[in-house]
């Protein structure tokens, strides 16, 4: 019997959905065929397990050709469907070709919730990779009753209390997944490879490539409040125009080796993103967690659960004084450190891909 391939829809916002999907492909058996759909099928270049790669068109932001089309309301149970954009329809349609002839077995879908939807109408098995945030609308919810499944690449423990128990049932919990697998140095090791003082204190701002950057005047009234730290800024960063810069705060742009860079520090402030957070707790470093905008406040939701379990202090608002820096730092630096670790699993890649390969096998078992 031929096997049936196994077809991934991944959102091509930032690198964080494609870096997952990668980690999930690498562990599915050798012999089980994939089809990744992307509007930058860029993302995978060097992927070294054979794929095959549709590029679909990038409809984010195309135009909606009249106004009348522009005025028409979204039903509440869809959530991002303009009218008359000849993009949306192409992509769409490229999909449904593609589900059309290879027959997959499932479909994985990161993220999309009308994709989601759209499976379940074209008689296709779809799995959807859940995400925190404000998610128990019309839309999101009726995508997940049309699956046969649902992946959290995160720990049960940061579940939130308002998701429905049937969808806790139908969940497969992966442990917090990371991408980022090289090896984790003491602290030592990493500040003598970066020729970073081992003494001096030493604070981390790290962001990923989803949205604008780490505002960057607020980390000069960082620096000023605790002038005898090191402050390292990783990522890219939003500056006003009026900042003064401090020989104490050190922007580095993009790096290579990014755990040694958590691994020197003594604290560390990041976003809530998966893998940012999932790094985090794989070195084990004092978490403060700065959410950045995300529709569904899917980021402002992780860190609030992420405070509620011990695991990180949350910042919703960045300090505009002196005074609370130190504070922030002397809150994080309480926190017990097992708390944050425990959340991140080496085996979650492995989990997913056994969970989305036995349902494959299940589902179209004779």
């Amino acid at each position: 019997m031929t096997t049936r391939p196994i077809t991934f829809f991944i959102h091509h916002q930032g690198r964080g959905h494609a870096n997952r999907a990668m980690a999930i492909i690498r562990e599915l058996p050798a012999d089980r065929r994939v089809t990744i759909l992307c509007a930058r099928p860029e993302l995978f270049d060097g992927f070294d397990r054979p794929v095959d790669l549709v590029q679909l068109p990038n409809m984010i932001g195309a135009p909606v050709p009249t106004a009348a089309l522009f005025d028409q309301p979204t039903p509440e149970v869809l959530h991002c469907v303009p009218l008359g954009v000849d993009a949306t329809r192409r992509t769409m349609r490229t999909i449904l070709d593609h589900l059309d002839d290879a027959a997959p077995a499932l479909f994985v879908v990161d993220v999309s919730a009308e994709i989601a939807l759209m499976a379940r109408i074209a008689s296709v098995p779809a799995i959807k990779i859940r995400m925190h945030g404000d998610r128990t609308d019309p839309g999101h919810l009726g995508a997940y009753q049309a699956c046969v499944g649902l992946l959290a690449p995160f720990d049960e423990r940061i579940e939130q209390d308002d998701f429905p128990d049937w969808g806790r049932a139908k969940t497969c919990y992966t442990g917090g997944l990371c991408t980022t697998t090289d090896a984790v140095p003491t602290k030592a090791e990493a500040r003598a490879r970066l020729g970073i003082d081992p003494e001096r204190e030493v604070v981390l701002v790290l962001t990923g490539g989803g949205g604008a950057g780490t505002p960057y005047a607020p980390l000069t009234m960082a620096a000023r409040a605790v002038p005898d730290a090191l402050w390292l800024v990783v990522g890219p960063v939003h500056r006003e125009g009026h900042e003064t810069d401090f020989g104490n705060l050190v922007e580095k742009g993009w790096v290579d080796g990014v755990t040694d860079h958590i691994a020197a520090a003594d604290v560390v402030i990041a976003s809530a993103g998966d893998n940012t957070v999932h790094e985090i707790a794989r070195v084990g470093r004092p978490y403060i967690c700065a959410p950045e905008w995300r529709y569904f406040a899917e980021q402002t939701r992780k860190a609030d659960r992420l405070a509620e379990v011990g695991a990180a202090v949350a910042l919703h608002q960045w300090p505009g004084s002196l005074s609370p820096w130190r504070g922030l730092l002397d809150q994080a630096k309480a926190l017990d450190p097992a708390a944050l670790a425990a959340l991140y699993d080496p085996g979650a890649a492995a989990r997913a891909a056994d969970y989305i390969e036995g349902l494959a096998v299940r589902l179209w078992a004779d």
